[in-house]
């Protein structure tokens, strides 16, 4: 997991004349982009960043107009998944649960997480099925007693 590319923003357009840019956060806050220098490889050199209207504005060394900016509309900004902070016990990055297999606490083969999503009341997994259906698990010990090189999920929440 080391070496995956991890996203934090997404480029939504141009901001001005100057080639400033707007971004959709993906990570908690500004802060979490201030953390790193270079995005996409070293492609992209942060200069500046701050708030804007619930994402952010940022300042890339190498964009200087308007035209630079918006040729990079819908950019993804990625950091190695080695430059992000370490995390406590029980802590994970979404980024490294979407992928892992799934099995249920009896053994069943439940398929592959495919997104975690929070709309407000915690993390939720969802699982594609086999079978290419889907559901989805609250990420709490009770519905997911373990993580790790795979999901298991208590037999009760497995659809």
């Amino acid at each position: 997991m080391a070496d995956k590319a991890v996203t934090l923003a997404a480029i939504s357009g141009a901001h001005g004349v100057t080639g400033e840019v707007r971004l959709k956060l993906f990570a908690e806050s500004v802060d979490s982009l201030k953390r790193h220098k270079n995005y996409n490889g070293g492609a992209l050199t942060l200069k500046s960043v701050r708030p804007h209207k619930g994402g952010a504005i940022a300042r890339f060394a190498e964009i200087t107009d308007r035209n630079a900016a918006e040729a990079l509309r819908s950019t993804l900004l990625t950091v190695p998944r080695s430059e992000l902070p370490a995390l406590d016990d029980g802590e994970y990055y979404y980024s490294d649960l979407i992928g892992l297999p799934c099995v249920s606490t009896d053994g069943a083969d439940l398929g592959t997480c495919i997104a975690v999503e929070n709309f407000g009341a915690g993390d939720i997994l969802e699982i594609g099925k086999p079978d290419r259906k889907k559901f989805m698990v609250p990420m709490n010990e009770r519905a997911v007693p373990e993580w790790g090189e795979r999901i298991v999920v208590d037999a009760a929440f497995a659809q």
